[in-house]
């Protein structure tokens, strides 16, 4: 049976953000249980030339955002990145998902097969819309979402396997 590129792309980044969310709603409720100041967490990093919690929770959405709106043919939503907070971020994740949910799969026909072009912040790319996913919009999401996941993990939050991987 073959997997539709709406299947591969939509759900899949739909799961993550809606985790992505719990686990930030996780951080805040931690944070406030053990009087920490939740900007400790959005700025916290595992490492000094790591990107913040908040960059990887706003690359994580670009990811997952914009890949699918290329896919489709679609300018990409363009947000301000001026999140500050662990309730921002939330909103963030979960404005990821309304956009997702928004698309539908009649969208997706033929992306497989278009050639996407996008800007990264050192040069211009261009590929095939099935690679595209496979190799640059999945790998992305799954690698910010989990950036995230250990940066706070790394700070105290009780975290696990089934907080990453969502509901069913």
């Amino acid at each position: 049976m073959k997997i539709s590129m709406y299947d591969a792309c939509v759900p899949p980044g739909i799961r993550m953000m809606t985790s992505l969310a719990a686990i930030l709603e996780k951080a805040a409720a931690h944070a406030q249980a053990k009087k920490i100041d939740p900007a400790v967490l959005v700025n916290a990093r595992l490492y000094p030339d790591m990107f913040p919690l908040v960059r990887q929770v706003q690359i994580a959405s670009d990811s997952a955002k914009a890949g699918a709106a290329r896919l489709i043919g679609l300018e990409p939503p363009s947000w301000e990145d001026n999140e500050k907070t662990l309730p921002e971020l939330i909103a963030r994740a979960k404005k990821t998902v309304a956009f997702l949910e928004s698309l539908k799969p009649a969208q997706f026909e033929g992306s497989e097969d278009r050639t996407i072009n996008w800007k990264t912040r050192t040069t211009e790319r261009s590929m095939q819309g099935q690679p595209y996913l496979v190799h640059q919009v999945l790998p992305n999401i799954y690698f910010h979402m989990t950036t995230a996941y250990n940066i706070l993990r790394h700070n105290g939050l009780e975290l696990g396997k089934m907080d990453f991987l969502g509901g069913g």
